[in-house]
């Protein structure tokens, strides 16, 4: 089933990364990612979170496809699992600091 140019696949994989920036720790980590490759520990100490978030958190964004982990001796770091996700974090940055920066926050009027 094809609707328009896009394909469900299509659909599905965009799905995966909403739910992925839905949450605002997942969003740090990718946005971190974007940045370098990094141990969980480290991002788990940059964001201010527990390691035990931090593994769920990674975890679904594996699930997701987003992030892949690399075994280094007895630890495991974590990187984008595309490199052009990268740039379209930063696209998205862009769209949505130029939409409405005030929008979908907290006390906004279309929640």
């Amino acid at each position: 089933m094809r609707m328009g140019t896009a394909t469900l696949t299509h659909t599905s994989a965009l799905a995966r990364l909403g739910h992925a920036l839905s949450d605002e720790t997942r969003t740090k980590i990718l946005l971190s990612l974007r940045e370098a490759p990094a141990y969980p520990s480290d991002l788990a100490d940059a964001l201010g979170v527990s390691r035990q978030v931090m593994s769920n958190q990674l975890a679904c964004l594996r699930g997701c496809g987003l992030v892949e982990s690399v075994p280094d001796g007895r630890r495991t770091w974590y990187r984008l699992a595309d490199p052009r996700l990268s740039s379209a974090l930063a696209d998205l940055l862009g769209l949505v600091l130029a939409v409405d920066p005030s929008c979908c926050g907290p006390d906004c009027a279309c929640a």
